[in-house]
């Protein structure tokens, strides 16, 4: 209970950290209200961290402060909810129910685990091999999540894993963990996996370093396959299922599938819907097709149709309280950098790194880099405030401009897993309640501190080999 002993004492140790943070004079370059707003930040993330308030509960708490004390604007504390990439998270998620209410994900899921289902392991390659073949097609981690959520939740439900019960920990909440895992490496494989990727690519070619989807995809091969083989595994060690190995689970596939007979009407009408949503989504990089109009269409076709109806928008309060806190902490973190909270911070850092290795600055940077998006609630957002800056620095520093450029656009991906804020395509995984925001900063920062080792150990040599 919020009010019990334990909690208050907690929610009083908070409430003296942030009064006393507040209190502290600003570091130089850091404007009065920019540091207001950072305490008012980083005490909301160590609330939910630290499992004193959920993650809804304080966000709006954070709004609320944040507004009332001049922190934020409330036009800018408000402009969240009408970002379109945070309605697409909404979108996706109403859409996977219906995937799954209609029987689709549960045939998908059947036929996976036919194939892989000997154990949960298995399961969890099969997943992140499945979003690393379709990732060049979809520049957007969000709408791929909202392809493979759907397949996931299917998958636990079908390993006999369900969040009402109380056995999410079978197997659901390593598939929906390792899921997310992919994702951060999926997105770095090629160029086109992620609209920010070409993005960068443009601002590293301003300044003399020329990134194409071939060279991309030759420097990121070989520590994204290690990142692969390593990602799944550390897992299922650090965060195991409870059943591991389900010898059985095949052939009960096969028989559930014969009971479940031909596909459906409103599994019909769902793959359609589905399968064009994917086609428009995977087209979107190449023509100037909105992907958060496409999942609203899709979502309007199923309603049309009676797929999903509105008892269906009334058990969906998950996506309600995703819209919420997502919203509030994406404008939080958007005003910080708009108020030079994290220019300040880089600023204030590249002027340690006179007369170091280049070696030396290029690990910093990439290391800072990668922990400064505990304070990012947007990929696209960390990159364009920083990228730019960080490669000016490394490559004046005498770091080789390829090297430079690659590694933190491979870190804007690889880093996504941080917090549960650190990507939109978190929050839909988050919303299934299969996996709690403190498991995401716990095991989604071991994930993120693998993919930063794989990738410094083994991704800088290769790149270095690979561009002299």
């Amino acid at each position: 209970m919020i009010f019990s002993p334990p909690r208050i004492f907690s929610l009083m140790g908070l409430a003296i950290f942030a009064i006393l943070l507040y209190l502290l004079p600003p570091p130089l370059g850091i404007s009065d209200q920019a540091w207001s707003l950072f305490t008012i930040f980083i005490t909301t993330i160590l609330s939910i961290l630290f499992n004193i308030l959920p993650i809804i509960t304080a966000s709006i708490i954070a709004l609320s402060i944040s507004v009332l004390t001049g922190a934020m604007n409330p036009k800018i504390a408000y402009s969240g909810f009408s970002e379109s990439f945070i309605l697409l998270i909404v979108a996706a998620f109403l859409v996977s129910h219906a995937v799954h209410k209609s029987g689709l994900g549960k045939r998908l899921s059947l036929h996976i685990i036919r194939k892989f289902g000997s154990s949960t392991l298995g399961l969890g390659y099969s997943i992140v091999a499945t979003d690393l073949l379709i990732s060049p097609a979809f520049p957007s981690n969000t709408a791929r999540s909202g392809v493979l959520y759907p397949i996931v939740y299917g998958l636990a439900h079908d390993c006999g894993s369900k969040v009402a019960d109380g056995s999410r920990r079978v197997a659901g909440a390593y598939l929906m963990m390792t899921s997310m895992a992919g994702l951060t490496i999926s997105s770095g494989l090629w160029l086109t996996a992620m609209a920010v990727n070409p993005i960068g690519a443009g601002i590293a070619k301003t300044m003399g370093v020329n990134i194409t989807f071939g060279s991309w995809l030759l420097a990121s091969i070989v520590p994204t396959l290690v990142a692969f083989i390593a990602l799944p595994y550390l897992l299922y060690r650090l965060f195991p299922p409870e059943h591991t190995f389900t010898p059985d689970a095949p052939a009960q596939a096969i028989k559930a599938l014969a009971k479940m007979g031909s596909i459906s009407r409103n599994e019909w009408i769902t793959g359609g819907v589905f399968f064009s949503m994917l086609l428009l989504w995977s087209l979107s990089g190449i023509f100037p097709i909105d992907k958060t109009a496409v999942a609203f269409g899709g979502l309007g076709i199923l309603m049309a149709t009676r797929v999903f109806g509105i008892d269906d928008f009334r058990s969906q309060g998950e996506a309600l309280s995703t819209l919420i806190w997502f919203a509030i902490l994406f404008a939080m973190s958007t005003e910080l950098a708009r108020l030079g909270f994290m220019g300040s911070l880089a600023h204030s850092a590249s002027g340690y790194l006179v007369g170091m290795s280049w070696m030396s600055v290029y690990l910093l940077l990439t290391l800072t880099y990668v922990f400064i998006h505990y304070f990012f609630v947007s990929q696209s957002a960390h990159l364009l405030a920083l990228f730019g800056l960080f490669l000016t620095v490394g490559i004046t520093a005498g770091v080789p401009g390829e090297l430079m450029a690659m590694m933190l656009l491979f870190a804007t991906n690889f880093n996504a897993m941080i917090t549960p804020q650190g990507s939109s395509a978190n929050a839909i995984f988050l919303s299934s309640g299969y996996i709690t925001a403190r498991e995401i900063y716990i095991y989604g920062g071991a994930v993120t501190l693998l993919n930063l080792i794989i990738f410094l150990s083994l991704g800088t040599p290769w790149i270095l080999l690979i561009t002299q």
